[in-house]
C-alpha cells in the first residue's frame, strides 16, 4: 500500500494519525495495524469514543525497532530444522 506522492508531504507534517492513516504510513493493512496494536507492538492512545490515535513518534519508534530487531525476533517461534542422513549406497 504505497503512499501517493500527493499525500507524502502532508504525512511528513502530520503529528497525529488515525488507524487508516497509520496503516498507509507504515505500508500495511488496517487489520495489521489493529493486530499489532492489540499485541502491544505499537503504542497508541484512545479517543473518548474508543478510536485509536497514533503519534508520529510512536510510529517512528515502531519502525526503528523493526529495523533493529526484525519481525522474526518478535513474533515468529523458533523453528528447528533437522537433517536426515541417508545411508550410503554400496556399489556392487
Amino acid at each position: 500500500m504505497p503512499v501517493s506522492l500527493s499525500t507524502a508531504p502532508q504525512m511528513e507534517r502530520q503529528l497525529v494519525f488515525t488507524s487508516s492513516q497509520a496503516a498507509r504510513y507504515l505500508g500495511v493493512s488496517l487489520a495489521t495495524v489493529r493486530r499489532w496494536t492489540d499485541a502491544g507492538h505499537i503504542g497508541c492512545y484512545r479517543t473518548p469514543g474508543g478510536q485509536r490515535r497514533f503519534s508520529r513518534d510512536q510510529l517512528d519508534s515502531f519502525i526503528a525497532s523493526m529495523q533493529h530487531e526484525g519481525p522474526a525476533a518478535q513474533e515468529a517461534p523458533e523453528i528447528v530444522v533437522s537433517r536426515v542422513q541417508q545411508p550410503a549406497s554400496t556399489v556392487a
